[in-house]
């Protein structure tokens, strides 16, 4: 199984691709779709929905795995977060992809163990657990690792495999 997880942002969407074979994780290639703050908005959403869909195209993930928004402060920087996310939602569905989210809380849980794990925390065990030389950066790309981590455990479950077999999301 191959896991493509995603950080969405619209300055940096951190992307990381993690297969799961014989009982172990590998990491198959990792970055980050950056755009930049000077270009109108509308293009940077369009930037990213081009280069995940080569991502996505070049690798061919057996699905996608996203973190879920959580905003408590600004409601503009979530609602452009909100619309990366969507054009990175349809360029998934476009390609045929499954699509599976999990929260902050479920990914800390799942890579660490407990679920008020700090940032540094996670960065690291999702290093230990991929074997990583050092932590990716920026951030976002650990983060999206952590989140294909997520859905492979996940994917363990009962339920997972029953929603995987059936390609729901």
């Amino acid at each position: 199984m191959v896991v493509l997880g995603i950080d969405p942002g619209y300055a940096i969407v951190g992307w990381g691709l993690v297969e799961f074979k014989n009982n172990t994780f590998a990491p198959l290639r990792y970055g980050a779709i950056t755009t930049e703050a000077d270009v109108d908005f509308n293009l940077r959403l369009k930037m990213i929905y081009d280069d995940l869909g080569e991502v996505i195209k070049t690798f061919k993930p057996d699905s996608m795995a996203i973190e879920k928004l959580y905003f408590t402060t600004n409601q503009k920087t979530a609602i452009m977060v909100a619309e990366a996310r969507g054009v990175i939602l349809l360029s998934a569905k476009q390609a045929g992809l499954p699509i599976f989210e999990y929260t902050p809380l479920q990914v800390k849980t799942a890579v660490t163990g407990y679920g008020k794990a700090k940032k540094p925390q996670v960065m690291e065990m999702t290093r230990r657990l991929l074997k990583l030389p050092a932590v990716p950066k920026p951030d976002d790309t650990a983060d999206a690792l952590a989140i294909a981590l997520t859905h492979i455990q996940a994917a363990g479950s009962e339920l997972r495999q029953k929603m995987y077999r059936e390609g729901n999301s």
